[in-house]
């Protein structure tokens, strides 16, 4: 700060300054400040003599009253912070897929996940529906309403989920939406039954392959299942075991493509209709049905039905009939449960059996979500269902929740056991050898780096012939080192450190190029153990290394280089073999 002083107080320094700078200085800042009065500028003159008398000082207060000021402008700026405003979520879209009859938006009015997000119902039919889906963009849903030939919505939407109450695909002309099923499930959304579920339940067949399952699990006593019998096309249909019988033809609903065959004459006309549809068909025997019985299951909730042909007709979905609810049984529950697992849950089901006049009952269908509702508990069903509907969007769509797959979760194989490193693969000179492993268990590669004691064509058997000495592995004793004389074993012929006791394995030396008796320079050694049958060394040197080789199916470069040596160790061994 003196030198500012000194510096300013300087006459040349002040003379170079443009003109009314020191003037513009010392002028009060008006946006600080109030303007002053004439009366005091009159009162108070400062002449321009005046400033340049003392041009230091002056400059000196008006950088004070700048550093003064400074402090204030960021607490002038801030704002005292006020009530937060509520971050609005976006409201979740759910697409309906059913016909007009049914206006589901009711159903969801006033209904929000978890209390805060709104839910915005979008209703269609298969018919009117198309998409796009992406890997990474989700399902891109265009919706085309008509009613009586007038286009009444047409839209573009994300559904973040689906209610399917319709069938997807049917034997009429243009009822196949199969494929919207796949396009949906190929933009990952959750519905409700899965989509996984809806497409499998497009074959009824297919349905009933699950349902045999459930017939050897449960025994026919808790599952009476129908017996039937299924043809891929007509040329199989040759005859019927039994008459009268049923015969269904490919995937139809509500009593259509069921016709009752009372002979073989009929069955045979029959056979040329299947023909000509080119499709599947099953064949039932037919049951004289006193009632239909029917069980639901939508959530946790449970109702059993009973409907009586009145018109006489032996199909009871068809004509007049009445209907009134029975009490549900723990037999009932079980039915429903059990079907109510397959393809990887189902939310909303039902199981139609049929009660015969003498006493049995014979399950024949089960259906998923987009069964027919029935009774006079309608409305409360759709309540249910919608209130399932937002238990299953707060579980999928909320922070936290996860879709889970329709399949049961894949169980991950247990690893093997990595291969032990370069220190510790094969005996190292002036280590103990660590203990062999059991007969059957996983055996280690040798690693390069170190010394190998044997090829896998010449591992030989314990005294006693129960157990395969381990090539790799052996006793501290049988340890060489890089001078010390190594030992050949002959055809017939043995180590002479190679008398042990069971469960130990022994190094066995390499095989020379040449067959012949090797002299031993330990011959007193040689004598006291008795030599291992030389057929036996070469099947079970063959099995073992075949084992080895299969174990070791990946690993690290230093398993390569283990099972390239491998490689060519049993390339020695097949030369030996047939050298013999």
């Amino acid at each position: 700060m003196n030198f500012l002083r000194r510096r300013l107080s300087d006459s040349s320094f002040v003379a170079n300054l443009p003109n009314g700078y020191m003037t513009d200085l010392q002028r009060p800042d008006s946006s600080t400040s109030s303007p002053a009065s004439p009366a005091m500028e009159r009162r108070h003159p400062q002449p321009l003599a005046a400033s340049f008398s003392s041009p230091g000082s002056s400059l000196f207060s008006s950088f004070s009253s700048a550093m003064k000021q400074t402090p204030q402008a960021p607490s002038g700026l801030m704002e005292p912070p006020g009530p937060s405003t509520p971050v609005v979520q976006r409201p979740r879209i759910l697409l309906v897929i059913d016909d007009a009859h049914t206006d589901w938006s009711k159903y969801f009015h006033g209904k929000r996940l978890n209390g805060e997000i709104e839910i915005r119902v979008e209703q269609a039919e298969f018919s009117e529906l198309n998409l796009a889906a992406y890997v990474t963009g989700g399902c891109m849903v265009d919706m085309q309403v008509v009613r009586n030939g007038t286009k009444v919505v047409s839209r573009s939407f994300k559904p973040d989920f689906i209610l399917v109450r319709q069938h997807a695909y049917s034997m009429a002309l243009g009822e196949d939406y199969r494929s919207l099923v796949i396009g949906l499930q190929y933009g990952g959304l959750p519905a409700v039954n899965s989509l996984y579920s809806v497409y499998n339940f497009c074959s009824k067949p297919w349905v009933f392959s699950q349902l045999i399952k459930i017939f050897h699990s449960l025994g026919p006593e808790k599952f009476p299942l129908v017996e039937q019998t299924f043809f891929p096309n007509h040329k199989p249909m040759l005859t019927a075991p039994h008459f009268p019988v049923v015969i269904k033809l490919g995937h139809a609903h509500a009593g259509m493509g069921k016709i009752k065959v009372e002979n073989q004459h009929d069955y045979q006309d029959i056979t040329s209709v299947v023909a000509m549809a080119k499709t599947y068909a099953t064949t039932e025997a037919f049951i004289d049905s006193k009632y239909d019985i029917r069980i639901q299951k939508i959530g946790s909730n449970y109702k059993a039905y009973m409907r009586t042909s009145i018109s006489g007709n032996w199909k009871a979905n068809t004509g007049s009939a009445m209907l009134e609810q029975v009490a549900m049984t723990e037999r009932y529950r079980l039915w429903v449960d059990s079907c109510s697992e397959m393809f990887g849950g189902l939310d909303i089901c039902a199981v139609k059996a049929v009660h015969s006049k003498d006493g049995r009952d014979y399950i024949i269908e089960v259906m998923d979500s987009s069964m027919p509702l029935i009774g006079e508990h309608v409305e409360e069903d759709k309540q249910l269902m919608a209130d399932l509907v937002v238990s299953k969007m707060s579980q999928f769509l909320m922070p936290g929740g996860t879709v889970p797959s329709p399949l049961k979760p894949w169980a991950p194989q247990t690893k093997p056991a990595k291969s032990p490193g370069p220190g510790q693969l094969g005996p190292q000179l002036g280590q103990p050898q660590p203990r062999p492993p059991p007969q059957g268990g996983p055996r280690q590669a040798q690693s390069p780096q170190t010394p190998r004691s044997g090829s896998p064509s010449q591992q030989r058997l314990s005294p006693q012939g129960q157990q395969p000495l381990s090539p790799q592995s052996g006793s501290p004793q049988q340890q060489r080192s890089p001078g010390s004389p190594q030992l050949s074993r002959a055809s017939g012929g043995s180590s002479p450190n190679q008398a042990s006791k069971p469960g130990t394995s022994l190094a066995s030396q390499p095989r020379p190029p040449v067959q012949g008796r090797s002299t031993s320079q330990q011959g007193d050694e040689s004598k006291k153990t008795a030599p291992p049958h030389p057929h036996l060394n070469k099947s079970q040197s063959l099995t073992n290394s075949l084992s080895t080789s299969d174990t070791s199916q990946r690993g690290t470069p230093s398993e390569d280089e283990a099972k390239a040596e491998t490689i060519r160790n049993l390339r020695k061994s097949f030369a030996s073999l047939f050298s013999d």
